[in-house]
């Protein structure tokens, strides 16, 4: 191998080596992503869904026939994928919520951390 292609490969390993590095310590500080994530979804639910929709165990249940977060956690069929791809999919009985990824992210996790075992 050449010297010149062993310093480029070497300069890689190294700057990923930092990047992990890096990156491990900012998560090191404090809470994680998913539950910085949960939180910021709990948020959003508080206040864009908790009008038609009880949004956790214990909230008021609500006189409209939108879906409790907490039973639709606990549905089979209630995934990642399902969760944004409905989130993503405009609905006659739900207001059209310009979601960006990261908003329709944190309301999925936090959906998905109502699932009980």
């Amino acid at each position: 191998m050449h010297r010149h292609a062993l310093l480029h490969i070497v300069t890689g390993l190294l700057v990923a080596v930092v990047a992990l590095l890096l990156i491990r310590l900012h998560n090191a500080g404090g809470a994680t992503p998913a539950a910085d994530s949960i939180t910021a979804g709990h948020k959003l639910a508080e206040a864009w869904c908790k009008t038609c929709h009880r949004i956790d165990a214990s909230a008021v249940r609500t006189e409209s026939l939108a879906p409790d977060f907490v039973a639709l956690a606990a549905m089979p069929s209630t995934t990642e994928l399902s969760l944004k791809v409905f989130l993503q999919s405009n609905h006659r009985s739900m207001p059209n919520l310009m979601l960006t990824p990261e908003q329709s992210g944190d309301i999925v996790n936090y959906i998905l951390s109502l699932k009980r075992d």
